[in-house]
């Protein structure tokens, strides 16, 4: 394809496959798009293994690592201990949690033993993503770093620039593209309310040319649509209006790759465009979600507001951990509840296939559309 973005980076067709599974990344890349590892969550230590294998497994072909740095977080500036944190969580929430694993019939005697590190959050602070950072930037297929929630911090830039990397930042208003812009970012990617996992609510096809106008006065940057995109054709109608290529996510969750809980897979596969809800009720910022009771019950009268990010994570995932445990164990309540982000795209998302069936199938699906849309003024 002649694309600058593609010439840009080396690869053949700008299809941008965001993915917490490392198979899928590497698929990706080496059918052609770009695959990218998304890395919260990850030590340098746990990241380093992650992308030793991908440059082992993806014949050469580049990849990018996104993490998440947000502009506004609790107790952004760090430094505090164990007790500090679990002092900023409620009573109110945890009982909350486990009356809804209660009335679906799941034992909650050891749902909060785990304990909480007092370094909890950390790798979502500059200096804890600084450590992760400098570790990507060691491998020289990495050839784009992304931060997912607000302007990328400084220190990214700053190593970013060092090794020639891009930079891209997922927008989700005109007013946040501009500020990405002024900040320096080479790659924005406009990601509609559609869009599973961190979104706004501006849809994708408002969104994507309203970013394109705003930075319209920085010419060397690149716009990536997001939001729904499962298919080529999708993609082909961002891309004439002006979009340098997609950046996908749900679309990957049920490929035969992916590590999603097979119970949560089939639940896909069946949903509608319908059962996905944005509520905070995860990471205490807005996410769209498959719809179940457990995101029911964070919208029913009477449920406590979802505290700030990271703070919500302490009360959601060790719920939703051993949730995923039982549910792939066949207990029927947590069949029930299970949930895990994905767009409003799931329902086009009807039939198991593997990372490169979907690959082909978005570049024929492009090209018929392309043909299609030709055909007008032809």
């Amino acid at each position: 394809m002649q694309s600058r973005l593609c010439e840009r980076l080396g690869i053949e067709f700008p299809l941008f496959a965001f993915s917490h599974c490392r198979d899928v990344v590497a698929e990706v890349s080496k059918a052609g798009g770009f695959g990218v590892l998304g890395a919260a969550g990850h030590t340098p230590e746990s990241l380093e293994i992650e992308l030793k294998w991908l440059d082992e497994h993806t014949n050469g072909a580049p990849y990018g690592v996104d993490i998440i740095v947000p502009t506004s977080m609790d107790a952004k500036e760090g430094g505090l201990t164990a007790a500090d944190i679990e002092a900023r969580i409620p009573p109110e929430h945890k009982a909350y949690v486990t009356s809804i694993l209660a009335q679906h019939g799941i034992d909650t005697a050891d749902l909060w033993k785990g304990g909480i590190r007092g370094d909890f959050g950390n790798n979502m602070r500059e200096a804890g993503a600084a450590a992760v950072l400098e570790t990507a930037l060691r491998h020289a297929q990495v050839k784009m770093v992304v931060n997912a929630l607000g302007v990328p911090p400084p220190v990214m830039m700053k190593l970013a620039r060092e090794k020639g990397v891009l930079v891209g930042a997922l927008t989700g208003a005109r007013e946040h593209a501009i500020k990405h812009a002024e900040a320096g970012v080479d790659v924005l990617v406009a990601a509609g309310g559609e869009a599973g996992g961190h979104c706004g609510e501006i849809a994708t096809i408002v969104l994507v040319p309203e970013v394109i106008e705003a930075i319209r006065d920085y010419p060397d940057m690149f716009v990536l649509a997001a939001g729904g995109i499962v298919t080529g054709r999708q993609m082909a109608a961002c891309m004439a209006m002006g979009a340098d290529g997609a950046w996908c996510g749900s679309v990957w969750l049920t490929t035969a790759e992916a590590e999603t809980n097979p119970v949560v897979k089939e639940k896909m596969l069946a949903a509608s465009s319908r059962q996905t809800v944005r509520s905070r009720s995860r990471t205490g910022k807005y996410t769209r979600q498959l719809r179940s009771p457990w995101t029911d019950a964070w919208q029913a009268p009477g449920a406590p507001e979802p505290l700030p990010m990271p703070l919500q994570s302490l009360v959601s995932e060790p719920a939703l951990r051993k949730i995923d445990k039982l549910a792939e164990a066949g207990d029927p309540g947590a069949r029930q509840l299970a949930t895990y982000w994905v767009g409003q795209g799931v329902g086009l998302m009807n039939q198991p296939l593997t990372v490169r069936q979907v690959v082909y199938g978005f570049m024929e699906d492009f090209a018929s559309a392309s043909e299609r849309l030709a055909s007008f003024t032809s």
